[in-house]
């Protein structure tokens, strides 16, 4: 695959769609993590283009998959001695096959740098590459197109070595690939034949481990007990296809995990030194042709996995049923020869994701935004049943401060200065006129929120996100017409300025545009894969929301259009849209208040409806003897808030606690609901 495409296949974000626009997260929506990609380096298929420089050395493509043991393709050459510049041809043949990498060696010396050079027979589908300070030394495929035969020819170099031995890697499709395929060796006049070569390819031969099948789904009885388990949602039961489920149980010097989630296309997991995608050691699951092919790979920043050609795991298990996948694997906890795997015996954040997977097992950006812990685990210290989150903090702050801003401190601020200036005519504040102070306190809040809610997105993604879809374009847009707004404002006219009324009009036209586009703006952000809002309650809330505003907005309009008609004060052909309310709209100020009240209330209940949405916590539960794990805290109270659990039915099961357990719990239930249930 090129580069080029390959910026369509995932990354494992682990860590970070649109479920509105296209996929269930994938605008992708993830959205995953998490964690499942198709490697950059070192791959032969993952380059239509054939530009495999990183494989030179190994001849090995990095697509987490073992090499085939027994070639199917052969190489022949026309001659069997050669000279200092001679010319031999060099001709690989076989069934249809997509990739290829050919390279001369010195045959008692074959992991040593490629020699000679290379010219092409056909520059339509072969090309040549240098590796090492050797130019011309290797020639690949210009395309994925099917062939059956390569011709080219090798040209000795002054300083050969008296052996060569040509050798090729092979693609037949992705997963499916032979690494030095052993060929002819040819010698320099007069010395004696090597010693005859392996005619097998030996780097699969000491990574490949049998594969057995899981007879029944995993259980969740020992999570806390004897396993360290994580689970999405909270307490699911990993035999059903709607959870994530991931266990952990140490034996002796090694680890034995699990990993359960739905059957289509892939599922991944990492571990990481921070909640942020870089530098993680991952492990992949992926069902591809209903086979399941676990490897491990290491994550570099927002980049595609780079799938390992060394696979450290051991007793490979897997299971495709009734919508499941399922895949068992251990491991050693300490890895010293194997780059880029932790040690297990360290805490970590630990991701989940899963996501889509094409032909050949190749892996596209996980459908939803990764699971992660909410802190620094050992999976190999005291067993635990965790959960997690799949919201960013950033962007949870990101969310909420405009949910804030633009649910509250807006629309309270547009109808206290469209409806409330004879209300409030003779209500000074600080020496101006209370309407206004009030509607210019509301709008300066709006632009410093707005300011610091807009830089957290940048700040966590570190640059533009090229996955969120509108949503950022529009979000600039509302930025600006933000920062417009109060500037402009600073140029008001006298009241009784010709440019007044323009001025008006503009004040009014922007910020009504800009409150449209921030409507717009949320409903898309909500969908979006790093805030995870519930759907489809996000999207009838934002439209009970709009619907209150609306009803409000028009039936004080109707009301105050009422009162104009009863004082009969002003002529119908006079009234202008813009037009300042007169004093016999001051009858109603008692109905305005009211409404007012009534409408700051509603907003509230719609704000804190969308923050204890927004920061939901993922995890936490009751242990198996109905008491609070020790490091009880927000989650586990949000956990059991969930469950509908309260203080009086947790506390029916003192009688069977002793004086030191209950005033344990007492105290973790305290710090529960004073630090965290107070405010949800």
């Amino acid at each position: 695959m090129s580069k080029e495409n390959q910026s369509m296949a995932v990354s494992l974000s682990l860590r970070h769609c649109n479920r509105r626009t296209g996929c269930k997260m994938d605008m992708s929506v993830f959205s995953v993590a998490v964690w499942m990609f198709v490697c950059l380096y070192a791959s032969v298929v993952g380059y239509p283009n054939g530009k495999v420089r990183e494989a030179c050395t190994s001849m090995v493509p990095c697509h987490g998959s073992s090499p085939q043991l027994s070639p199917e393709h052969t190489i022949a050459v026309n001659g069997t001695e050669f000279k200092p510049g001679d010319s031999i041809e060099v001709h690989l043949s076989g069934p249809d096959f997509e990739g290829f990498f050919i390279q001369a060696r010195d045959a008692e010396h074959l992991d040593s740098p490629a020699v000679g050079s290379f010219v092409l027979a056909d520059r339509r589908r072969s090309q040549l590459l240098t590796c090492g300070r050797t130019k011309n030394s290797a020639v690949s495929h210009t395309s994925k197109a099917k062939k059956k035969d390569i011709k080219v020819y090798w040209v000795a170099p002054g300083d050969a070595p008296k052996h060569v031995q040509f050798l090729a890697t092979v693609v037949k499709k992705y997963r499916i690939f032979w690494v030095k395929i052993p060929g002819p060796i040819v010698s320099q006049p007069d010395v004696l034949s090597p010693t005859p070569p392996l005619h097998a390819t030996t780097e699969a031969m000491s990574t490949s481990h049998p594969v057995s099948y899981i007879s029944k789904p995993f259980s969740a009885s020992s999570c806390g007990i004897m396993k360290f388990c994580v689970r999405n949602p909270t307490n699911c039961d990993p035999g059903s296809a709607s959870c994530f489920f991931l266990s952990f149980q140490q034996e002796e010097s090694s680890v034995f995990i699990e990993m359960s989630g739905p059957s289509e296309g892939y599922l991944a997991f990492a571990f990481s030194h921070d909640q942020w995608m870089g530098g993680d050691d991952a492990y992949l699951c992926v069902n591809e042709d209903h086979r399941v092919h676990v490897s491990t790979a290491r994550l570099k920043e927002r980049s595609h996995p780079l799938l390992d050609s060394e696979n450290s795991l051991e007793e490979v298990s897997w299971r495709l049923a009734d919508g499941l996948l399922q895949c068992s694997f251990r491991r050693s906890i300490h890895l010293p020869a194997y780059k880029g795997r932790f040690n297990l015996d360290t805490s970590y954040y630990i991701f989940l994701a899963n996501g889509e997977a094409g032909e050949g097992g190749l892996i596209y950006k996980h459908h939803r935004q990764p699971l992660v812990t909410n802190g620094l685990y050992n999976v190999t210290g005291l067993p635990q049943d965790i959960g997690g989150s799949r919201a960013p903090r950033l962007i949870k702050a990101h969310g909420a401060l405009m949910f804030v801003t633009w649910i509250t401190t807006v629309s309270i601020g547009v109808i206290v200065a469209r409806f409330f200036k004879p209300v409030w005519s003779h209500s000074f504040l600080l020496g101006k006129e209370l309407w206004f102070q009030v509607h210019r306190m509301l709008m300066l809040v709006t632009v410093m929120l707005t300011s610091i809610s807009f830089v957290l997105p940048f700040v966590y993604r570190g640059g533009w996100s090229q996955q969120a879809g509108f949503h950022p374009y529009l979000g600039c847009a509302v930025m600006a017409l933000t920062i417009f707004q109060p500037l402009m404002a600073g140029f008001r006219p006298s009241r009784h300025s010709p440019r007044r009324q323009l001025f008006n009009w503009f004040h009014w036209s922007t910020g009504t545009t800009a409150r449209i586009l921030a409507v717009v703006t949320m409903f898309l952000g909500m969908d979006l894969p790093a805030l995870d809002l519930p759907d489809p309650w996000d999207t009838y809330a934002m439209i009970g929301f709009v619907a209150w505003h609306v009803g409000t907005d028009v039936l004080l309009e109707i009301h105050s259009y009422c009162l104009i008609r009863k004082a009969e004060v002003i002529e119908d052909d006079r009234v202008q849209i813009l037009q300042s309310l007169t004093s016999a709209e001051a009858e109603g100020r008692l109905f305005k208040q009211i409404v007012l009240t009534i409408y700051v209330c509603g907003n509230i209940v719609f704000l804190v409806a969308f923050l204890i949405a927004t920061n939901q916590c993922q995890g936490g539960h009751l242990n198996d003897t109905g008491l609070w794990p020790a490091d009880a805290g927000c989650v586990e109270c949000q956990a059991m808030q969930r469950k509908q659990l309260n203080l009086r039915s947790h506390l029916d099961a003192c009688d069977s606690m002793s004086p030191t357990q209950i005033f344990q719990q007492i105290q973790i239930l305290h710090y529960c609901f004073t630090q965290c249930c107070m405010f949800t």
